[in-house]
């Protein structure tokens, strides 16, 4: 069973990311099992799961949903972001090991080597490179509760979007961030580090949200 739960927790939540499921789209159980070859019991389970990240809302009476989610809503989740990822890099930056350096430099370098998205597979290898940088940082700060306000934080969501709205001179920019910050974390610089994230969060928010304000 433990299984089964893990393949629906990553098979759907990939149909949610590459768009098999929009936002808003209906979940029922059965159907979702049919199609995952399992019964409804981890299926259910799975949509708990995703709506702790933010990808599925639960309701009561209407059952499983894809998430949706408004500009004012996200624009505080990368407010979120900056405060807590920021502070991550500060904590990092003063206990990060040459070896971890080393592997988000390897991480930093693929997510260069990969550019600009060509397929799916290149978006969600992305995706999945981008997690792990991310991650590192969180884990390397060492603070559990940073960790579990982190954990509610959604990425995901944001990424879905995020994608559509980035043109290549967003995602070169993106890629030297990540290298900038290996940069800084090598230097064991923690205020360099916290800038580059902060950089990064709103080059980021820009990208997906579009201006503050419109131009006078």
């Amino acid at each position: 069973m433990a299984a089964q739960f893990e393949e629906a927790v990553e098979r759907l939540r990939q149909w949610i990311l590459d768009g098999t499921y929009g936002p808003g789209a209906k979940l029922g159980a059965a159907e979702v099992a049919s199609a995952l070859g399992m019964s409804r019991t981890p299926v259910r389970e799975a949509f708990r799961i995703l709506s702790m990240e933010g990808l599925v809302e639960l309701t009561s009476n209407r059952g499983a949903r894809v998430a949706i989610w408004e500009d004012q809503e996200l624009d505080t989740v990368f407010e979120t972001r900056i405060a807590l990822e920021g502070l991550a890099c500060r904590l990092a930056a003063d206990r990060i090991t040459a070896a971890q350096v080393d592997q988000l430099a390897e991480i930093a370098q693929r997510i260069v080597e990969l550019g600009m998205p060509q397929s799916e597979e290149d978006m969600q290898q992305i995706h999945r490179l981008n997690g792990e940088f991310h991650g590192a940082i969180i884990a390397i700060a060492g603070s559990d509760a940073l960790g579990t306000a982190m954990g509610g934080i959604v990425h995901a969501a944001i990424l879905t979007r995020t994608r559509e709205s980035y043109d290549e001179t967003d995602q070169t920019r993106s890629a030297q961030h990540h290298v900038e910050l290996v940069a800084a974390l090598r230097a064991g610089d923690g205020r360099w580090a916290q800038s580059v994230m902060t950089s990064h969060l709103l080059a980021a928010r820009a990208s997906l949200l579009g201006p503050r304000r419109t131009p006078a």
